[in-house]
């Protein structure tokens, strides 16, 4: 008999949203992206970021991940080149976004290829492999047009974020 009550307990939770979320990474592959990050700013001035959602209710990621970049601050660095790799494993989504410093040099259909080879990682449950590809490609991409500083302070963290 105490068996279904804790079903419906752990239901009750979830739909409330009290769970803990099934990380999508273990903490070896979370090294291994930071490492990544830091890899890739040594060659630009920009920053790059990685925050998970674990959100389920999105009608538009965009809008999404322009509130979690703006909550993160990444719109306060320098040069305004900051760029947010947004996942939401559970809707099966992400988006790509840069500062207003990125939009005014790159041209929005770069991002079409990393986006698409991202996604292909993506759909094969290769997530650590499709966050490496964004964060090396969105590297490259900006060390074009941001090249490093003498002195190159990095000015967001490197962790990966996560609203759960």
């Amino acid at each position: 008999m105490l068996a279904p009550f804790s079903l419906v307990l752990t239901r009750i939770a979830i739909l409330l949203g009290f769970h803990k979320p099934k990380p999508l990474f273990s903490k070896a592959e979370e090294q291994e992206i930071v490492t990544a990050i830091a890899a890739a700013e040594e060659t630009t001035s920009a920053e790059i970021r990685v925050h998970i959602s674990h959100k389920t209710k999105y009608t538009d990621v965009m809008i999404e991940a322009k509130a979690t970049f703006d909550r993160l601050g990444m719109h306060k660095t320098e040069e305004r080149n900051g760029i947010l790799l947004f996942l939401v494993p559970a809707n099966k989504q992400f988006a790509i976004l840069g500062d207003v410093g990125i939009n005014s040099k790159v041209l929005p259909n770069a991002w079409d290829d990393i986006r698409d080879r991202m996604q292909s990682h993506f759909k094969q449950q290769q997530f650590k492999e499709g966050v490496l590809f964004g964060i090396h490609q969105a590297g490259a991409l900006l060390s074009q047009y941001f090249q490093p500083r003498l002195t190159n302070p990095n000015e967001l963290s490197n962790e990966i974020s996560t609203d759960a």
